[in-house]
């Protein structure tokens, strides 16, 4: 039997509104190089971004059907995580199911499958993240699981998990866990603040990230070297 769960905790929108203002790659490294989905998945206009709880939603290949159930059942502020296989010739999703999401106030939309009418989305501002771009259509047949945990790629989602999404790609936050790597994200920001301050001031790539102990270490020779440190 396919279930479909509609309630599930999601994190306070005060953190998730803290968290959004990280990028996705200070994300994955301060939670320490976790959490990054597949490089294939990109907006669909460089500027689009969200952050928001994610709504997992399992469609067959070349068909929206559960889609458009999972769009039914967001709420407000959240992001719809579509898993379809990684079929890139359908256009799973288009302006008229993103008019639906702009109109019950969704964050986004992620899939590994292809979206279509890319033109009318980006007019229409909603964050849109795909593996592709097709405008092959698809069918509605094939029922399956919304909101239980959803392998993505490389990575388990779960319902409630945060997605952040910017121009480089998306990142997966567990819900759980929101508070610390938002410590961490800011700490990471605050260190790389201060290198660029102490570049701008003269610093050398070498001296500031302390490669000289290492460089030697492996061998490195650098001939007629006229800045220090010399190798």
């Amino acid at each position: 039997m396919i279930h479909v769960k509609t309630k599930f905790d999601r994190p306070s929108e005060d953190a998730i509104q803290r968290l959004s203002k990280f990028s996705s790659a200070t994300v994955h490294e301060a939670q320490g190089r976790k959490g990054a989905l597949s490089s294939r998945i990109k907006p669909i206009e460089r500027s689009m971004t969200f952050c928001g709880p994610a709504v997992t939603v399992v469609c067959a290949p070349r068909d929206n059907l559960m889609l458009q159930v999972a769009i039914h059942y967001a709420q407000k502020g959240d992001v719809v995580l579509v898993a379809a296989g990684e079929y890139e010739e359908a256009g799973t999703f288009g302006d008229v199911l993103g008019n639906a999401m702009k109109a019950k106030g969704l964050a986004g939309m992620v899939t590994d499958s292809g979206v279509r009418d890319t033109k009318d989305l980006i007019e229409l501002g909603l964050p849109v993240f795909s593996g592709s771009v097709c405008i092959k259509g698809t069918v509605k047949e094939t029922i399956g699981p919304i909101n239980h945990p959803l392998v993505f790629g490389d990575e388990i989602v779960y319902p409630g998990d945060v997605l952040l999404g910017d121009a480089d790609g998306v990142v997966v936050v567990r819900k759980d866990e929101i508070e610390e790597v938002i410590r961490l994200s800011q700490a990471r920001v605050d260190a790389e603040d201060d290198l660029i301050r102490r570049y701008k001031d003269g610093g050398t790539t070498i001296e500031l990230c302390k490669l000289t102990d290492v460089l030697k270490a492996k061998g490195l020779l650098v001939e007629d070297a006229e800045l220090e440190p010399a190798l």
